[in-house]
């Protein structure tokens, strides 16, 4: 069955390269939430003015890869100690976040994040819950950023290939090509 989940953590190009990898997941679409302007263009929200953060929309099988695991692969991928920040990336833009689209989502994002907290003693996951809000794509050229632009991006491959190799060591079983 198919399902979608929004999550923002921190640069959209680098989240959507994490779960585009990922058994069961069919589309990955980067793009703005949470803020208060309708229709933000991308230079209006990395400027912080508009309140949305960068996020992504996962669609995925939920016969293949759970809600829950989703949610996992989401906090384990980034920092979501990080108050509006990932690592350079500094504003709420970049905050840490899951947009739940019903009451089932939000349990299961308040219980993806209590396990986080659990897992992790002495930390504390700062990653909000936030919404309903409306979702607005990104532009065309944000899209799949990391198979075309990202590879000669510096910031990109700085970024992005730490994140491709934690998820390899610590979710091996939900990567394309890489499960038993």
């Amino acid at each position: 069955m198919s399902e979608q989940a929004i999550v923002a953590g921190g640069c959209f190009w680098c989240t959507e390269a994490v779960f585009r990898d990922i058994v069961g997941v069919s589309q990955v679409e980067s793009g703005y939430i949470g803020g208060h302007t309708a229709n933000p263009t991308y230079k209006e929200v990395c400027s912080g003015s508009t309140g949305h953060a960068e996020a992504i929309r996962v669609t995925f099988d939920s016969a293949i890869i759970t809600l829950p695991e989703i949610f996992d692969v989401f906090l384990g991928t980034h920092d979501p100690t990080q108050l509006n920040r990932q690592g350079n990336d500094v504003g709420t833009q970049y905050r840490s976040a899951i947009f739940p689209t019903d009451d089932a989502q939000r349990a299961e994002a308040e219980a993806a994040i209590a396990r986080w907290n659990a897992d992790h003693s002495g930390q504390q996951a700062v990653t909000a819950i936030e919404g309903p809000a409306e979702w607005y794509p990104a532009e065309d050229y944000h899209q799949e950023y990391w198979e075309g632009e990202g590879q000669r991006n510096p910031y990109c491959l700085a970024v992005i290939p730490p994140k491709l190799m934690k998820l390899r060591k610590s979710f091996q079983d939900k990567v394309k090509g890489e499960t038993a």
